[in-house]
C-alpha cells in the first residue's frame, strides 16, 4: 500500500483533537493510522489527576485498532490542536512498534520515516520469541 492521503488522515487526527480529554495540560492530542486492511484508525489523549495514569493518542489508536478488527498498521500521524504534526514519544513509538506493518511510515516534524528510523533496534516480539 504506497498511495497514503495523509491529507485525510490529518483530518481524522484533528478531529479526534476535539474529543481529548485534557483538563490539565490543555493540550489535545489526536491519532490517526491506516490500518493493513484500509479502516483508519484514531485515538486522542485522555489525562488523570494522576498524571502517571494518563492515557496518550497513540493508547487509544491502538485500542481502536484491536478493537475493531485488529491487523497491523501502514502510516501513522499524530497533531496537536492547530493540526500540526508532533512526534510520539519513546514509550507511544514502542506501542506503535508492537502494531506496525513491516516499514510502517510516520508522518514526523523532519518528514515521513519509516518506524525503524524513529526506533532503531527496537525490542518487540521477536526477541522475546528467542528466548523461549
Amino acid at each position: 500500500m504506497t498511495d497514503i492521503d495523509w491529507d485525510a488522515l490529518r483530518r481524522v487526527a484533528i478531529e479526534a483533537t476535539t474529543r481529548a480529554y485534557v483538563p490539565y495540560s490543555h493540550y489535545p492530542v489526536g491519532a490517526a493510522a491506516l490500518a493493513t486492511d484500509g479502516r483508519v484508525v484514531a485515538g486522542c489523549n485522555v489525562e488523570n489527576a494522576g498524571y502517571g495514569v494518563t492515557l496518550c493518542a497513540e493508547c487509544g489508536l491502538v485500542s481502536d485498532l484491536v478493537y475493531s478488527g485488529g491487523g497491523q498498521l501502514v502510516a501513522f500521524l499524530c497533531v496537536n490542536k492547530d493540526g500540526e504534526t508532533i512526534m510520539p514519544c519513546g514509550r507511544c513509538r514502542q506501542l506503535l512498534f508492537e502494531h506496525a506493518a513491516p516499514g510502517m511510515l510516520l508522518e514526523t516534524v523532519s518528514g515521513v520515516r519509516t518506524i525503524d528510523e524513529v526506533l532503531p533496534d527496537a525490542f518487540g516480539p521477536r526477541d522475546l520469541e528467542q528466548v523461549r
